[in-house]
């Protein structure tokens, strides 16, 4: 299994945000699980891969060249590959990936996170791939509205409202996606879903 993370670039404000991607980068080293996530050595994307590292766990990382450029590309990731664009890093990141989970993050975290929600929903994951959010102290909690508001009002099936794994802490986080089972779900695009 290989995990993707997507988190913020940024580390929020609130301590335990940090604390969280701490957590979460110590318990995937210990568990033998390679974290895959966006490259970079700035928020919670560098806290993340920086506690994965010290703990001896395996970290790759999908930069697109101009952030690289930029400075905020990780130097010591264990694999670092660059990419031409953010739609080829996403590509990459899911296709080297088994799992995905979004920590704390702004737009791009949420952009990311509804992107591989969607692609399971449509089917494009083959075999199917879960996707996680780290709940670190309710900071999902109007996400999680915003889907429920969706469902009510008929613009999200309730299969599909359950594709997405919640835990408050990385160890149940991890502990619910090794528990995983693929719901049974039609996709949006068969015969009668119009």
């Amino acid at each position: 299994m290989r995990l993707c993370v997507f988190c913020g670039s940024s580390s929020g404000v609130r301590p335990i945000y940090t604390q969280a991607a701490k957590s979460l980068g110590a318990l995937l080293a210990s568990r033998g699980i390679p974290l895959v996530y966006g490259g970079g050595k700035v928020g919670l994307m560098g806290v993340l891969a920086d506690a994965v590292l010290a703990a001896q766990g395996r970290v790759v990382g999908v930069i697109p060249r101009f952030l690289l450029e930029r400075e905020v590309g990780h130097g010591g990731v264990s694999e670092l590959h660059v990419v031409g664009t953010m739609h080829d890093r996403k590509a990459l990141m899911a296709s080297l990936s088994s799992a995905f989970v979004a920590l704390p993050g702004g737009l791009g975290t949420f952009e990311e996170l509804c992107e591989v929600l969607t692609w399971s929903i449509l089917g494009l994951h083959d075999p199917p791939k879960p996707c996680a959010l780290l709940n670190t102290d309710g900071y999902y909690n109007p996400l999680l509205k915003m889907f429920d508001q969706a469902l009510a009002e008929g613009f999200l099936l309730p299969q599909h409202r359950h594709v997405v794994v919640t835990a408050d802490s990385p160890e149940e986080l991890l502990d619910s996606l090794a528990a995983w089972q693929p719901p049974v779900v039609k996709k949006w695009l068969e015969p009668g879903l119009e």
